[in-house]
């Protein structure tokens, strides 16, 4: 092994795959008859089985959360700084769970894969899916791994909404919530961002109605467009101002319309990155889960009233520079948690690395999950 696999890594990890078969009744009125879940498990579930742990990803994560697939791996799953021996996800204590959600692109039945009806593959005909139907396939995949119940579930961004929606749907099943970078329900301009990207998908003369695998071609420029609008979002100002400035990627001015800055070239290497891993329907797919969920619709437009039965305990993570998914959003979490009279801790994270922060490896983050893991 090399250096970069440490004592404090889970390691060399496999992913796992779980056919379900059973019908899933999904919130657009579909049914979706078997399908696959992808997933990644580290440490041991106990024999009492109650260390469980489920991690939630966000709209463009996958299962991999952890460890290198081979040690030949330039980078570690995705919230590798988190999980892992004396990490806040403590392999030691816990056993970890993390899925590639249903309708995602790295292995779960979705757009991407193969429809078993019809021997043809989903594409654009694959249902939209809500993050209560991504809560209820989740409960089907703790079923298969006969957990019980949840020492905590897990997410950041869209993953926070994912832990919300558990307390709410499965009150029964779970202990702690950690919901981190996240909100109640996206605000307008959230959904026009993504109203955006998703007209630069399907914009793109490549798409061919979302069945370009059938043309052998990818919507290249719409997805790089989508993302290098998301990953603008991601990130504050102070933070690309810190790493590119105004920096020139050749010390001089063109006098034209390609790469001139340091912060052109970056966004564009991240879709470049981006259209090489990530399918254009399952964007999406993901981006309508983040428009649709309002678990307060259903209460009279009372968040407090969603989380009446709910017996978690939760912890609510701000970061003072997202303004993706504001710090206020998180206070309208927690007032509503307070209001129904649930246990509920809040921190409000100094860092100016915008919505990504959740990512990051923060040090005064990492003692806030940890303190928080201690009493799980």
């Amino acid at each position: 092994m090399t250096n970069k696999i440490n004592d404090n890594s889970v390691g060399i990890v496999k992913s796992k795959t779980v056919e379900i078969k059973q019908n899933l009744k999904l919130d657009c009125g579909k049914d979706l008859k078997n399908f696959s879940l992808v997933y990644e498990t580290y440490g041991e579930l106990n024999s009492e089985k109650n260390n469980a742990i489920l991690i939630c990803h966000a709209l463009s994560g996958d299962h991999h959360a952890a460890g290198y697939y081979n040690i030949d791996d330039r980078k570690p799953g995705w919230w590798d700084s988190c999980i892992g021996p004396g990490k806040p996800f403590d392999t030691n204590k816990f056993f970890i769970v993390s899925l590639n959600n249903l309708g995602g692109c790295m292995g779960s039945t979705g757009p991407n894969t193969i429809n078993s009806e019809t021997g043809l593959e989903y594409g654009p005909d694959f249902p939209i899916v809500t993050v209560n139907d991504w809560v209820n396939s989740q409960k089907l995949l703790a079923d298969y791994l006969n957990i019980n119940k949840w020492a905590c579930v897990i997410g950041g961004s869209l993953g926070g909404m994912q832990a919300l929606q558990w307390t709410i749907s499965y009150p029964d099943k779970i202990k702690n919530a950690i919901v981190i970078a996240s909100a109640a329900k996206l605000s307008a301009q959230n959904i026009a961002f993504n109203e955006v990207a998703r007209q630069a998908i399907i914009t793109d003369p490549e798409f061919h109605d979302g069945r370009y695998n059938n043309y052998n071609v990818v919507p290249k420029r719409g997805l790089s467009i989508a993302r290098m609008l998301g990953h603008i979002t991601y990130l504050s100002d102070d933070s690309m101002r810190q790493k590119f400035g105004r920096d020139l990627r050749e010390g001089k001015l063109h006098f034209g319309y390609d790469v001139d800055f340091q912060v052109e070239s970056y966004l564009r290497y991240q879709a470049q990155a981006f259209v090489e891993r990530f399918d254009a329907n399952t964007y999406l797919l993901m981006t309508k889960a983040l428009d649709y969920f309002d678990p307060a619709k259903e209460y009279d437009d009372d968040l407090s009233k969603a989380f009446q039965n709910t017996k978690s305990r939760y912890l609510v993570v701000s970061f003072t520079s997202d303004w993706r998914f504001s710090s206020s959003k998180s206070h309208e979490i927690v007032k509503s948690l307070v209001k129904a009279r649930k246990n509920v801790s809040y921190s409000e994270i100094e860092a100016n690395h915008g919505h990504d922060a959740f990512l990051m490896p923060i040090p005064q983050y990492l003692e806030v999950l940890r303190n928080f893991m201690e009493n799980v």
